[in-house]
């Protein structure tokens, strides 16, 4: 199980709005005889992969065992079911890291292996947790309808994101920087606010490293994003999230630029509703998002409760006056606040990163 999560690992960044997935087939013996792993979405599912694996070696999978990380899919989408397929090559056990949330499967993909006579088991608690967190974003979006939000922001000791002139560059080492671009690459999409592309001009690609560029998404609902910003490019992979009433003709001029634009609901301060942001990137298969904004955009995250995980890289300068995130939230007493699970802190170049899950995130 160890190695199928290990090979399903190799899919991020490719497989969305599919889970990732890794499988791994072994003989009577235990002796490895194939493997795969969901390499993109549309491709063949990791079982299948690693059935043709075992059957270019030679190998039989008639009476195997088979380790996966999730459920094995019980309907027909852009791929035939595995369950069917397993069942068919005569395999004789399947051990499966984590049920399938999707209400297309849950449980659906089990009856078809045990219909057929063979024998199912859970993974352990640890390997299952394992499994749930590489694909947390997946059980998200079928659990509560949203991708799982990661939340990214430098800032100095004093607790400031930028100065009163909203400068920030550079806040941060460039070691930071680079570990921000994983984090890009690590994740479905990135996300900002409008003030972000109007003071800083980000591109929001990954650099530094390899790594897949994200779907890049800006919160702006009077289209002030300019139609020459670096973030808008010819890869259809810039979505503008403005409101209803915003100006059509903008709206021509961005797309005419290769920007996507979608329209969403508004709160009273004539703010994108970030509940509905989150509702339509799930339907256009985001699975995870990084919120890279500034201070507003971050509070605003926050604020709504729709935050799962903080990475706060914290840069040893004191900037005195300046803006910080801001919740406009009165909790009652101290354990009431926000707090992070499963800490983790690292010196990173001159800089602290402080990361965890936050206590206002549902279950996984």
């Amino acid at each position: 199980m160890n190695r199928a999560l290990t090979l399903a690992k190799n899919g991020m960044g490719r497989t969305s709005p599919n889970p990732m997935v890794g499988c791994v087939i072994a003989d009577s013996s235990q002796n490895i005889i194939g493997e795969g792993w969901h390499k993109k979405y549309g491709g063949p599912h990791a079982e299948i992969e690693a059935i043709n694996n075992a059957h270019e070696n030679n190998h039989d999978v008639r009476g195997s065992t088979v380790y996966v990380t999730l459920e094995p899919c019980s309907h027909y989408g852009k791929t035939p079911p595995c369950a069917k397929r397993l069942a068919a090559e005569g395999v004789s056990r399947v051990i499966i890291g984590m049920r399938d949330p999707n209400q297309l499967v849950n449980g659906q993909g089990i009856k078809i292996l045990e219909d057929a006579g063979i024998q199912v088991e859970f993974a352990d608690d640890d390997i299952m947790s394992q499994c749930k967190l590489l694909n947390k974003g997946f059980i998200f979006v079928h659990k509560y309808h949203r991708p799982f939000v990661s939340l990214k922001a430098a800032m100095s000791l004093d607790g400031r994101m930028c100065l009163d002139n909203n400068s920030s560059k550079w806040i941060t080492g460039i070691e930071a920087r680079t570990e921000a671009h994983v984090m890009r690459s690590e994740n479905d999409a990135v996300l900002v606010g409008v003030n972000t592309i109007l003071n800083d001009d980000p591109e929001l690609t990954v650099r530094y490293i390899e790594g897949v560029n994200p779907l890049r998404v800006i919160l702006d609902s009077n289209l002030k994003t300019p139609p020459d910003a670096k973030v808008i490019s010819s890869d259809n992979k810039c979505l503008i999230i403005t409101s209803e009433n915003a100006d059509s003709e903008k709206e021509k001029i961005l797309i005419d630029k290769g920007a996507r634009v979608a329209r969403a609901a508004v709160n009273h301060n004539n703010h994108i509703d970030i509940k509905s942001a989150l509702e339509y990137l799930a339907s256009q298969g985001v699975l995870t998002l990084m919120v890279e904004g500034g201070p507003g955009v971050i509070s605003s995250f926050l604020s709504n409760k729709l935050a799962d995980y903080v990475k706060f890289f914290i840069a040893p300068r004191i900037l005195g006056e300046g803006k910080g995130i801001s919740l406009n939230m009165n909790f009652a007493d101290v354990n009431s606040a926000f707090m992070l699970s499963g800490v983790k802190s690292r010196l990173c170049g001159n800089d602290v990163i402080i990361e965890g899950r936050l206590s206002c995130s549902p279950d996984l």
